[in-house]
Protein backbone atom coordinates (compact mmCIF):
# COMPACT_ATOMS: atom_id res chain seq x y z
CA UNK A 1 0.00 0.00 0.00
CA UNK A 2 1.37 3.73 -0.74
CA UNK A 3 1.57 6.04 2.19
CA UNK A 4 1.08 9.57 2.66
CA UNK A 5 3.53 11.34 5.64
CA UNK A 6 1.31 14.08 7.11
CA UNK A 7 1.56 16.34 10.06
CA UNK A 8 -0.65 13.38 12.56
CA UNK A 9 1.54 10.89 10.74
CA UNK A 10 1.41 8.27 8.11
CA UNK A 11 -1.59 7.25 6.40
CA UNK A 12 -1.58 4.34 4.08
CA UNK A 13 -4.05 4.11 1.33
CA UNK A 14 -5.43 1.83 -1.58
CA UNK A 15 -5.78 4.18 -4.69
CA UNK A 16 -7.58 1.91 -7.62
CA UNK A 17 -9.01 3.42 -11.24
CA UNK A 18 -8.88 7.05 -12.88
CA UNK A 19 -11.33 10.13 -13.03
CA UNK A 20 -13.36 11.69 -10.31
CA UNK A 21 -12.36 11.26 -6.68
CA UNK A 22 -14.31 9.02 -4.67
CA UNK A 23 -12.78 8.38 -1.13
CA UNK A 24 -14.03 6.18 0.94
CA UNK A 25 -13.66 5.91 4.96
CA UNK A 26 -15.03 3.38 7.50
CA UNK A 27 -15.52 2.89 11.06
CA UNK A 28 -13.60 2.26 14.49
CA UNK A 29 -11.60 -1.14 14.79
CA UNK A 30 -11.57 -1.38 10.62
CA UNK A 31 -9.92 -0.49 7.93
CA UNK A 32 -10.27 0.04 3.96
CA UNK A 33 -10.99 -3.48 3.59
CA UNK A 34 -14.35 -3.03 5.00
CA UNK A 35 -15.21 -1.84 1.26
CA UNK A 36 -13.78 -4.92 -0.46
CA UNK A 37 -16.83 -6.69 -1.90
CA UNK A 38 -18.26 -3.49 -3.38
CA UNK A 39 -15.09 -1.73 -4.79
CA UNK A 40 -15.37 -4.38 -8.11
CA UNK A 41 -19.23 -3.58 -8.71
CA UNK A 42 -18.24 0.04 -8.90
CA UNK A 43 -18.83 1.97 -11.94
CA UNK A 44 -15.39 2.18 -14.16
CA UNK A 45 -14.12 5.95 -14.74
CA UNK A 46 -13.32 6.71 -11.37
CA UNK A 47 -10.77 6.71 -9.14
CA UNK A 48 -11.17 5.37 -5.97
CA UNK A 49 -9.13 5.94 -2.38
CA UNK A 50 -9.47 4.11 0.77
CA UNK A 51 -7.25 5.77 3.41
CA UNK A 52 -7.01 3.72 6.82
CA UNK A 53 -7.94 5.90 9.25
CA UNK A 54 -6.13 5.97 12.28
CA UNK A 55 -9.05 4.49 14.50
CA UNK A 56 -7.73 1.14 15.81
CA UNK A 57 -7.04 -1.33 12.82
CA UNK A 58 -4.53 1.25 10.91
CA UNK A 59 -0.82 0.07 10.30
CA UNK A 60 1.06 2.48 11.64
CA UNK A 61 0.78 4.20 14.69
CA UNK A 62 0.18 8.43 15.00
CA UNK A 63 3.31 10.43 15.74
CA UNK A 64 3.10 11.15 19.84
CA UNK A 65 0.78 13.75 21.05
CA UNK A 66 -1.13 13.67 17.77
CA UNK A 67 -4.48 15.62 17.57
CA UNK A 68 -6.99 12.33 17.19
CA UNK A 69 -10.00 14.07 18.63
CA UNK A 70 -13.30 14.87 15.92
CA UNK A 71 -11.56 18.20 14.80
CA UNK A 72 -8.16 16.32 15.08
CA UNK A 73 -9.49 14.11 12.89
CA UNK A 74 -11.00 15.97 10.37
CA UNK A 75 -8.12 18.17 9.56
CA UNK A 76 -6.45 14.65 9.07
CA UNK A 77 -8.81 14.09 6.28
CA UNK A 78 -8.49 17.91 5.10
CA UNK A 79 -4.36 17.28 5.04
CA UNK A 80 -4.86 14.13 3.65
CA UNK A 81 -7.32 15.43 0.08
CA UNK A 82 -4.08 18.16 0.27
CA UNK A 83 -1.37 16.39 0.28
CA UNK A 84 -2.94 13.81 -2.69
CA UNK A 85 -4.23 16.91 -4.42
CA UNK A 86 -7.71 15.29 -4.25
CA UNK A 87 -10.36 17.80 -5.58
CA UNK A 88 -13.79 18.02 -6.43
CA UNK A 89 -14.19 14.61 -3.95
CA UNK A 90 -17.08 12.51 -3.39
CA UNK A 91 -16.59 12.01 0.39
CA UNK A 92 -18.17 8.79 1.29
CA UNK A 93 -18.97 7.88 5.05
CA UNK A 94 -19.71 4.54 6.90
CA UNK A 95 -20.08 3.54 11.00
CA UNK A 96 -17.87 6.43 11.94
CA UNK A 97 -19.95 9.85 11.50
CA UNK A 98 -16.73 12.51 12.51
CA UNK A 99 -16.27 12.79 8.88
CA UNK A 100 -19.63 14.68 8.62
CA UNK A 101 -18.01 17.76 10.47
CA UNK A 102 -15.96 18.66 7.95
CA UNK A 103 -18.57 21.73 6.89
CA UNK A 104 -18.44 22.73 10.42
CA UNK A 105 -14.88 22.71 10.78
CA UNK A 106 -15.03 24.62 7.52
CA UNK A 107 -12.37 22.21 6.22
CA UNK A 108 -14.70 20.97 2.92
CA UNK A 109 -13.40 22.87 0.15
CA UNK A 110 -12.41 19.94 -1.80
CA UNK A 111 -15.36 18.17 -0.92
CA UNK A 112 -17.78 18.10 -4.12
CA UNK A 113 -20.45 14.96 -2.81
CA UNK A 114 -21.58 13.10 0.01
CA UNK A 115 -22.08 9.47 0.30
CA UNK A 116 -23.87 9.17 3.47
CA UNK A 117 -23.80 5.17 4.83
CA UNK A 118 -25.40 4.34 8.49
CA UNK A 119 -23.18 6.22 10.64
CA UNK A 120 -22.93 8.17 13.47
CA UNK A 121 -24.76 11.74 13.58
CA UNK A 122 -26.52 14.57 15.57
CA UNK A 123 -26.01 13.38 19.36
CA UNK A 124 -25.27 9.24 18.41
CA UNK A 125 -21.58 9.44 19.23
CA UNK A 126 -20.72 6.87 20.71
CA UNK A 127 -23.64 4.85 19.22
CA UNK A 128 -25.40 1.82 20.15
CA UNK A 129 -25.13 -0.82 22.75
CA UNK A 130 -20.97 -1.64 20.54
CA UNK A 131 -19.99 1.98 20.69
CA UNK A 132 -20.69 2.13 24.27
CA UNK A 133 -18.73 -0.92 24.86
CA UNK A 134 -16.04 0.16 22.50
CA UNK A 135 -15.54 3.17 24.35
CA UNK A 136 -15.69 1.95 28.02
CA UNK A 137 -12.96 -0.65 27.44
CA UNK A 138 -10.83 2.08 26.53
CA UNK A 139 -10.94 3.10 30.39
CA UNK A 140 -9.58 -0.97 31.44
CA UNK A 141 -6.18 -1.71 31.59
CA UNK A 142 -5.36 -3.97 29.00
CA UNK A 143 -9.43 -3.92 27.86
CA UNK A 144 -8.38 -3.22 24.50
CA UNK A 145 -6.12 -6.29 23.92
CA UNK A 146 -8.39 -8.61 25.43
CA UNK A 147 -11.38 -7.23 23.16
CA UNK A 148 -9.47 -7.25 20.25
CA UNK A 149 -9.01 -10.89 21.03
CA UNK A 150 -12.39 -11.25 21.66
CA UNK A 151 -13.23 -9.94 18.31
CA UNK A 152 -11.28 -13.32 16.62
CA UNK A 153 -14.02 -15.67 18.61
CA UNK A 154 -16.73 -16.22 16.30
CA UNK A 155 -19.55 -16.55 18.82
CA UNK A 156 -18.39 -13.81 21.07
CA UNK A 157 -17.89 -11.45 17.84
CA UNK A 158 -21.41 -12.02 16.33
CA UNK A 159 -22.68 -11.05 19.84
CA UNK A 160 -25.41 -7.48 19.82
CA UNK A 161 -22.46 -6.09 22.37
CA UNK A 162 -19.92 -6.64 19.52
CA UNK A 163 -20.50 -7.04 15.57
CA UNK A 164 -23.72 -8.42 15.68
CA UNK A 165 -25.69 -5.42 15.92
CA UNK A 166 -23.39 -4.00 13.17
CA UNK A 167 -23.81 -6.68 10.61
CA UNK A 168 -26.65 -9.00 9.88
CA UNK A 169 -23.97 -11.16 7.94
CA UNK A 170 -21.22 -12.82 10.35
CA UNK A 171 -18.41 -11.45 9.86
CA UNK A 172 -15.21 -13.83 8.05
CA UNK A 173 -12.42 -14.73 10.39
CA UNK A 174 -10.16 -13.66 7.80
CA UNK A 175 -11.53 -10.09 7.83
CA UNK A 176 -11.43 -9.58 11.53
CA UNK A 177 -8.09 -10.94 11.88
CA UNK A 178 -6.52 -8.27 9.73
CA UNK A 179 -8.29 -5.51 11.48
CA UNK A 180 -7.34 -6.98 15.05
CA UNK A 181 -3.67 -7.29 14.54
CA UNK A 182 -2.57 -3.68 14.27
CA UNK A 183 -3.66 -3.26 18.01
CA UNK A 184 -2.58 -6.98 19.19
CA UNK A 185 0.77 -6.03 17.43
CA UNK A 186 1.89 -2.71 18.67
CA UNK A 187 0.39 -1.24 21.81
CA UNK A 188 0.91 2.75 20.20
CA UNK A 189 -2.03 1.60 17.87
CA UNK A 190 -4.15 1.13 20.79
CA UNK A 191 -2.70 4.60 22.38
CA UNK A 192 -4.26 5.88 19.00
CA UNK A 193 -7.27 4.56 19.73
CA UNK A 194 -7.81 5.89 23.51
CA UNK A 195 -6.64 9.44 22.37
CA UNK A 196 -9.87 8.84 20.31
CA UNK A 197 -12.33 8.14 22.43
CA UNK A 198 -10.72 10.09 25.51
CA UNK A 199 -11.28 13.05 23.63
CA UNK A 200 -14.70 13.92 24.57
CA UNK A 201 -17.89 13.74 22.65
CA UNK A 202 -20.37 16.81 24.11
CA UNK A 203 -23.60 16.28 22.56
CA UNK A 204 -25.09 20.02 22.22
CA UNK A 205 -21.76 20.37 20.13
CA UNK A 206 -22.34 16.94 18.20
CA UNK A 207 -25.50 18.05 17.33
CA UNK A 208 -24.33 21.36 16.30
CA UNK A 209 -21.92 20.00 14.48
CA UNK A 210 -23.70 17.85 12.56
CA UNK A 211 -26.77 20.36 11.68
CA UNK A 212 -24.23 22.58 10.09
CA UNK A 213 -24.67 20.04 6.94
CA UNK A 214 -27.84 23.00 6.25
CA UNK A 215 -24.58 24.82 4.53
CA UNK A 216 -23.20 22.15 2.03
CA UNK A 217 -23.44 23.37 -1.02
CA UNK A 218 -22.98 19.97 -2.74
CA UNK A 219 -25.40 16.70 -4.20
CA UNK A 220 -25.56 14.01 -1.45
CA UNK A 221 -26.61 10.41 -1.07
CA UNK A 222 -28.50 9.64 2.17
CA UNK A 223 -28.07 5.63 1.62
CA UNK A 224 -29.26 4.35 4.96
CA UNK A 225 -30.70 0.98 6.68
CA UNK A 226 -33.89 0.57 7.73
CA UNK A 227 -33.36 -1.87 9.97
CA UNK A 228 -30.97 -2.24 13.09
CA UNK A 229 -30.79 0.41 15.85
CA UNK A 230 -27.80 1.28 16.43
CA UNK A 231 -27.80 4.18 13.73
CA UNK A 232 -31.29 4.66 13.84
CA UNK A 233 -33.35 4.89 10.39
CA UNK A 234 -35.18 8.19 12.19
CA UNK A 235 -31.48 9.51 11.41
CA UNK A 236 -31.12 9.00 7.50
CA UNK A 237 -34.40 10.77 7.05
CA UNK A 238 -32.89 14.01 9.37
CA UNK A 239 -30.16 14.06 7.17
CA UNK A 240 -31.69 13.79 4.29
CA UNK A 241 -33.71 16.63 5.17
CA UNK A 242 -31.59 18.82 6.36
CA UNK A 243 -28.85 18.58 3.11
CA UNK A 244 -30.09 20.78 0.64
CA UNK A 245 -31.31 18.67 -2.40
CA UNK A 246 -29.89 15.37 -0.81
CA UNK A 247 -31.48 11.83 -1.63
CA UNK A 248 -32.73 9.46 0.38
CA UNK A 249 -32.50 5.58 -0.25
CA UNK A 250 -33.32 3.08 1.97
CA UNK A 251 -32.12 -0.70 2.61
CA UNK A 252 -34.14 -3.43 4.17
CA UNK A 253 -32.10 -5.89 4.14
CA UNK A 254 -28.77 -5.10 6.13
CA UNK A 255 -27.26 -3.12 9.29
CA UNK A 256 -24.75 -0.66 10.23
CA UNK A 257 -21.94 -2.60 7.84
CA UNK A 258 -24.18 -2.54 4.77
CA UNK A 259 -21.51 -3.05 2.44
CA UNK A 260 -20.73 -5.97 4.00
CA UNK A 261 -24.53 -6.70 4.04
CA UNK A 262 -25.84 -6.05 0.50
CA UNK A 263 -22.69 -5.08 -1.45
CA UNK A 264 -24.73 -5.27 -4.64
CA UNK A 265 -27.43 -2.63 -3.28
CA UNK A 266 -24.70 -0.48 -2.33
CA UNK A 267 -22.42 -0.19 -5.42
CA UNK A 268 -25.88 0.05 -7.52
CA UNK A 269 -27.07 3.25 -5.23
CA UNK A 270 -23.41 4.63 -4.96
CA UNK A 271 -23.20 3.84 -8.63
CA UNK A 272 -26.06 5.69 -9.98
CA UNK A 273 -25.24 8.90 -7.85
CA UNK A 274 -21.48 8.59 -9.47
CA UNK A 275 -22.38 8.37 -13.02
CA UNK A 276 -25.62 10.80 -12.93
CA UNK A 277 -23.02 13.64 -11.46
CA UNK A 278 -20.78 13.04 -14.08
CA UNK A 279 -23.50 13.79 -16.33
CA UNK A 280 -24.09 17.37 -14.74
Amino acid sequence: MPKVDLPAGPIHYEDQGQGPVVVLLHGLLMNHTVWDEVLPLLPDGFRYVLPDLPLGAHPEPMHEGADLSLRGLNQLIADFLTALDLDAVTLVHSDWGGGLFMTAYGLDKRIANLIVLPCEAFGNFPPGLPGKMANAITYVPGGISLALRQLRIPFLRNSPIMFGSMAKRPLPDEVVVAWTEPGLRDKRIRRDLIAYNHSGFRKAELIANTEALRGFSGRALILWSSAGKVMPREHGRRLAALIPGATLVELDDAYVLSMLDSPEGVASAMGEFLVAGRKE
